[in-house]
């Protein structure tokens, strides 16, 4: 096809070498020996880790980034710098099935981000880096099943909402004893608020994280903390980004406060935030900016055991109704038509047995007034009822839909309802809110047992509510689902207890959650 490049696939060829690695037939290369050429960089230039993530069949992103100075920008020379990668079908690199040279380029962090191909499905490998004569961490992945596989099982964690405030990121080292096959990650990676001087642990720099330098350091904080360095290390990740990636309940282009940040300053913010989110993450190029916009919502398959659709509910979304009337107003969106016309057509087109929907905000009703009438979160699906409700007809001819969702700070675990105005109406689909990991921090169980406990009468489609830090863990059959709640008994010192606090089960063709 001729004529003029897309925007998607301009950006593609001008991120280059930046995100895509050399072809395989690069040369050998001895680890801790450096080339004639090659520049040395000081110890400590891998110090935010090793990742994957989005894994295909015959594919998966490795992502490092150069960083010897994490928290000052980073302290890499102005200059592109070559990275060599590779990976094997053994920890100890005698079976390497690919290798090659990518370019770590400051105008992108000199973050790395290589898509690796030629790989065979349903297979751990191991990969590293190295760069300036130092060699990375070994990290561990997995690919996914082949397309036409009909059965197998599925391990996936669900976690959402680490405040590096508020406590430590202890609920990933539970989680990698329990070696998940992959972690859904649905928002809130990093927090944008100021440095506090009662936190557990305390923001990084002055204030808020407005320029690309300060969104930088902000995830480079994040990265160093040895729990989530190691999960990343140990199996693929499959990320979206939620609100505190950029500001507190931003809408599209519309910030929490635009009273004090202007448009054109915000879109600026929105630039920086999502350069920096897509610099950390181990993400395809089609997830390279375009100035304040990114392309996030994508699809994974599992074979024909589940479909992973995964969702952007900030980006396209209306500005948030603050009126219940507002709340119902068929005008507002979500998603964006395209959005949605994507999903529908994933779901109804889905050749899988789960239809998994990763939707950062809570789905199901939250009716947080006891007794007669309504009072609803605005930012949560809630506020944009005439869509959710639309969606969820639409789940009535989806087999086995299931929404997996974060940002409550709460394990709010649902029977997703075709109508929440009729407690009779017919049960569509589950719904599973992860808790935090470290957001809420060690929370008050009485404080919230007396808040939430009085509104279960209002809300009968709930099936579990809970304040616990932790993590979800599914395991997907053809024939359920049987999730865990997972919890941690602190957060506020790095070491922690793990516990099932709660197993459920979702049963194939069956809508609905059930205590299992």
């Amino acid at each position: 096809m001729t004529g003029a490049l897309s925007p998607d696939r301009r950006r593609f060829l001008t991120a280059g070498a930046a995100v895509l690695g050399a072809a395989a037939s690069a040369p050998l290369w001895q680890p801790g020996t450096a080339g004639a050429a090659e520049t040395a960089l000081p110890d400590g230039v891998f110090a935010l880790g090793v990742a994957s993530g989005d894994p295909l069949p015959d594919g998966i992103v490795l992502w490092t980034r150069l960083a010897p100075d994490p928290l000052n920008g980073g302290g890499m020379p102005a200059a592109v710098v070559p990275v060599e990668w590779e990976i094997a079908e053994d920890e100890r690199f005698r079976r390497t099935v690919r290798r090659g040279v990518a370019r770590a380029r400051p105008a992108y962090g000199h973050s790395v981000h290589v898509d690796v191909r030629g790989l065979r499905p349903e297979r751990a490998y191991w990969y590293r880096f190295r760069a300036g004569g130092r060699l990375s961490p070994t990290g561990r992945t997995r690919t996914a099943p082949d397309p036409h596989r009909e059965g197998g099982s599925l391990r996936m964690a669900l976690a959402s909402c680490q405040n590096w405030q508020h406590g430590y990121f202890t609920p990933y080292a539970d989680m990698l004893a329990q070696d998940p096959d992959v972690v859904l990650f649905v928002g809130d990676y990093i927090y944008e608020s100021a440095p506090s001087a009662t936190a557990v642990r305390r923001h990084e720099g002055t204030g808020e994280p407005y320029t690309l330098a300060e969104y930088r350091n902000r995830y480079a904080q994040y990265r160093t903390d040895p729990d989530l360095a190691a999960m990343h290390a140990h199996a693929p990740w499959v990320v979206t980004f939620d609100d505190h990636e950029v500001d507190n309940d931003f809408a599209g282009e519309v910030p929490q406060d635009p009273d004090k940040q202007a448009h054109d300053a915000f879109v600026a913010r929105l630039t920086a935030a999502y350069q920096a989110y897509y610099e950390h993450m181990p993400v395809r190029a089609a997830a390279v900016p375009n100035g304040p916009h990114i392309r996030m919502h994508r699809r994974l398959d599992f074979g024909r055991l589940a479909r992973l659709n995964v969702l952007d509910t900030r980006q396209f979304r209306s500005d948030q109704a603050t009126t219940q009337a507002g709340a119902q107003d068929p005008s507002l969106t979500m998603l964006g038509a395209g959005q949605k016309r994507w999903l529908l057509d994933g779901l109804h087109g889905s050749p899988a047995r789960w239809n998994l929907i990763a939707s950062q905000i809570m789905m199901a009703e939250t009716d947080l007034l006891p007794g007669d009438g309504k009072l609803w979160y605005y930012d949560a699906w809630d506020g944009y009822q005439a869509e959710r409700n639309a969606l969820l007809q639409e789940f009535r001819s989806v087999r086995n839909p299931v929404v997996l969702s974060g940002d409550r700070h709460l394990t709010m675990i649902s029977d997703l309802k075709a109508d929440f105005t009729d407690p009779d109406s017919a049960v569509v689909g589950a719904e599973f809110v992860g808790t935090s990991v470290s957001s809420n921090g060690d929370q008050d169980q009485a404080a919230f047992h007396a808040q939430w406990d009085p509104l279960k009468a209002d809300n009968p489609h709930w099936k579990l509510i809970d304040a616990h830090r932790g993590y979800h863990l599914f395991d997907i059959g053809r024939g359920g689902i049987d999730a865990r709640v997972r919890a941690v008994d602190t957060v506020v010192a790095p070491r922690a207890s793990a516990r099932t606090l709660a197993a459920l089960r979702v049963e194939a063709d069956v809508p609905g959650v059930h205590t299992a």
